[in-house]
């Protein structure tokens, strides 16, 4: 491997070179120690087994490289005074990045039984991927990180999402090179063009090419030189290159790498901000390139292992066993010299932080990476300016997520000069009716604009990427820096990040339980063009089932939220937009749709999470026959529909209509903040009536809810159930036999009695069923009596 690029280097006096060096050296010690170590953490005595680790984990061959990216980012802080934050993508450097912050002392700080010193140097060690103790991972507990990096992908999208309306920030984000080879990280690269070198910070991603995965070679390192330059620069970055492996010699290419790609951002934002520049900038990007686990073992067993795939783990795996290992593991701990690095007390020498900030410009103290600290409530107007009035149900119709956009443009106007509101798609923000945002904030865009181009704008909030990882990352590293936002989505597509989503909820879960991390905004999904009036587009474009997804994770952190009406919508969306620490998924029609619920009795109803409709059921205060449930607004009104059928043919049933718009309502409370007990339960769906359950989704999911209530056997769910195509709104639940005719079948065989009584209505309702299908591919629009329907009780 050539020694190193850039002869030119910044100079750096040999004091310096040698204090940097101790400073990589101790954090080195400190991630090979918290990997092997639970005693004897300064060698003050001669290795022995019984100082290994039972269980010997951790990820040793990233960690080197990371050493020195965080012992140059901490002088370049110290010099220029920085503010500053660092994105981990190697999340399997977890070692690393603790042993910087134990020894910048954030860590000691945070956590004061791990004090900087040698008992509390032990504690460290300890406590490493052991029982009771942290994750191998850059993780919630790791002060100074919002990106854990156990699912690899993301880290330039949390770095972009971080530096949007920032504009004193430098985000520093450090890629592997085998997490360079995911789709979302490929696709984040385009975050440039959205950055505005006005309003917004910078980010410098540093792409650390180490040469190896797991066991194979990674595809940007065995790519020719200016083979990956031509990549970078076509992705609108300009390369600085580092690589050597002799450390004195890369500790001054890298000072000198990390000084030009400051100064060359700090140009390019004085140009913008100063001089009016519009041209989009080239920012800077370091190519880093040291071997896989650097200064550890070169071989093991007669195998090469520095350098190598061996390396990415656990360089010595038989230490405990193998007399020969334990031995190798004493000179590779020896190497570092720690007698050196740490005074008699085990605390760092002054050597060793010499490049250490102070306070909050330490990387493991920066309040950006703890962003609830810089969190300010979101100015959410009053509902009842945007309400749609309600004197009679279903005789209005509106469009729900249109009236909600409403109230949208006037958060994003009302944040205009605090910029802590941002609105994030995929290409869908006027496909959704929220087109009212561009009367506020267009749409960032740093690239050419042409004549025919509408509502681009270089300093816009509203930012939409055909890439539904970049957008949920956008938003991730903006909510975790302390602002908030909305992720607006077509439904089928947003299991496009379903992964995300549960690292994000797994982070959420866990900061709940850390009492120095401060809550954030909770992550905010509206889900709209949904599953039933996808029937211009077909079947690829039909799918509930994030919902699903959602509701299998940690109870105290997820919500669901099935609004039937613009003012149910209204009403959830201020709940959602104000809440922390949760994610809240929002599934609301985008046509046009019934107005059921006037805005007090919205806000009643969603307070409840399920409540009776009595204007719609028939029960006159007594007890119900049958029980029709619903959740989600074509099912709300097939439901109605229904309730009116029987109305007419059956008016001496008793009906009781539910609505349900927080879906964990039908949980047990034990099981979710927001369940039901069982006497609520059994009060609103009966122990012993036939419930007839509409739902927007799967119907499995209604059961799973709810199979430990008393009624469970008398339940019976109407869902999608994977029937679509292109046709006709009503036909899609015709074919799903969630149809107003299907459900007044349904009651005529569930409740007692009926079959025989009302056989003449249940053979009405198949031929309406029937008398569907012949008109639809007659006439390609559904029947008159269901196109011209309204609620007429």
């Amino acid at each position: 491997m050539p020694k190193v690029e850039h002869q030119d280097a910044t100079v750096l006096t040999d004091d310096e070179v040698r204090t940097l060096d101790a400073h990589w050296r101790a954090a080195n010690y400190l991630a090979a120690g918290q990997i092997y170590l639970m005693a004897n953490p300064l060698l003050r005595e001669p290795l022995r087994p019984e100082h290994i680790k039972p269980r010997l984990l951790g990820h040793w061959g990233t960690s080197p490289g990371l050493n020195l990216v965080y012992t140059h980012l901490n002088r370049v802080i110290k010099a220029r005074g920085t503010d500053a934050l660092a994105i981990w993508g190697p999340g399997h450097g977890g070692p690393s990045v603790l042993a910087n912050s134990w020894l910048e002392g954030t860590y000691s700080e945070t956590y004061p039984d791990v004090s900087r010193d040698g008992e509390g140097m032990e504690r460290l060690f300890r406590q490493f991927s052991f029982p009771g103790g942290v994750p191998s991972h850059v993780a919630p507990e790791t002060p100074g990180s919002i990106h854990e990096g156990g699912e690899l992908g993301y880290s330039l999208s949390h770095a972009y999402g971080a530096a949007f309306d920032n504009p004193d920030l430098v985000v520093a984000c450090v890629i592997g090179d085998g997490e360079a080879e995911t789709g979302p990280l490929a696709a984040s690269w385009h975050s440039n063009k959205f950055l505005d070198p006005v309003r917004d910070g910078a980010v410098l991603p540093i792409l650390h090419l180490n040469g190896y995965k797991i066991a194979n070679p990674t595809v940007l390192s065995r790519l020719p030189e200016h083979e990956l330059d031509e990549l970078l620069r076509g992705y609108g970055h300009a390369p600085i290159h580092v690589t050597g492996d002799d450390p004195l010699t890369v500790h001054r290419a890298m000072a000198h790498a990390l000084d030009e790609a400051l100064d060359r951002i700090a140009l390019l934002q004085n140009s913008a901000r100063e001089d009016g520049v519009t041209e989009r900038p080239r920012w800077p990007v370091i190519v880093l390139r040291t071997p896989k686990g650097w200064t550890g073992p070169a071989e093991v067993d007669g195998l090469p292992v520095e350098g190598t795939w061996r390396a990415h783990q656990v360089p010595l795996a038989g230490v405990r066993e193998n007399p020969d290992h334990l031995r190798q593991l004493e000179t590779w701990l020896r190497s570092y010299h720690p007698e050196r690095l740490f005074d008699a007390d085990g605390r760092p020498v002054a050597d060793v932080l010499a490049c250490v900030p102070e306070g909050d410009h330490r990387l493991g103290a920066t309040p950006h990476a703890n962003g609830g600290v810089l969190l300010r409530e979101l100015p959410v107007p009053s509902l009842d300016r945007f309400a749609v009035p309600v004197d009679k149900p279903g005789t209005t119709l509106h469009e729900p997520t249109r009236i909600l956009g409403d109230l949208l443009q006037e958060i994003m106007k009302d944040t205009s000069h605090r910029r802590d509101f941002r609105l994030v798609g995929p290409d869908e923000t006027a496909s959704n009716r929220l087109q009212a945002v561009f009367d506020a904030s267009g749409k960032a865009w740093q690239g050419i604009v042409l004549p025919v181009d509408e509502h681009l704008d270089r300093h816009g909030r509203v930012l939409e990427i055909l890439s539904e990882h970049t957008c949920q990352g956008w938003l991730e590293g903006y909510l975790l820096t302390g602002r908030h936002g909305l992720f607006s989505s077509y439904e089928a597509f947003v299991h496009i990040v379903d992964s995300m989503v549960n690292q994000h909820i797994k982070w959420l879960k866990t900061s709940r339980e850390l009492p120095w991390r401060a809550p954030i905004a909770s992550l905010n999904y509206l889900l709209t063009s949904h599953v039933w009036r996808q029937d211009h587009n077909g079947f690829s474009h039909q799918d509930p089932g994030f919902v699903d997804h959602v509701l299998n994770k940690s109870p105290e952190v997820v919500r669901v939220y099935l609004p039937p009406d613009a003012n149910t919508l209204l009403s959830v969306a201020d709940h959602a937009l104000r809440s922390k620490d949760y994610v809240n998924v929002i599934v609301a029609g985008k046509q046009p749709c019934f107005d059921w619920l006037s805005m007090d009795a919205a806000r009643a109803h969603c307070a409840r999470g399920a409540g009776i409709w009595e204007w719609a059921g028939t029960e006159n205060g007594g007890e119900p026959d049958v029980v029709l449930a619903c959740a989600g607004d074509v099912p709300t009104q097939e439901v109605l529909a229904a309730a009116q059928l029987l109305r007419r043919n059956l008016p001496d049933l008793a009906v009781r209509v539910v609505n349900v718009v927080d879906m964990a309502r039908l949980m047990p409370r034990e099981e979710h903040p927001h369940g039901m007990s069982d006497f609520e339960y059994d009060g609103l769906f009966t122990k012993d009536k036939p419930v007839i359950f509409a739902y927007h989704g799967y119907p499995w999911l209604i059961h799973r809810l709810a199979y430990r209530r008393t009624g469970h056997k008398n339940l019976h769910v109407r869902g999608y159930k994977e029937s679509g195509t292109t046709t006709t709104p009503f036909d899609m639940v015709v074919r799903n036999d969630l149809d107003r005719y299907r459900l007044v079948m349904d009651v005529i065989d569930r409740v007692p009695g009926l079959a025989v009584r009302a056989a003449s209505v249940r053979q009405q309702m198949a031929d309406a069923r029937s008398r569907h299908q012949a008109w639809i591919r007659e006439h390609g629009t559904d029947l008159p009596e269901v196109a011209d329907w309204g609620w007429n009780a």
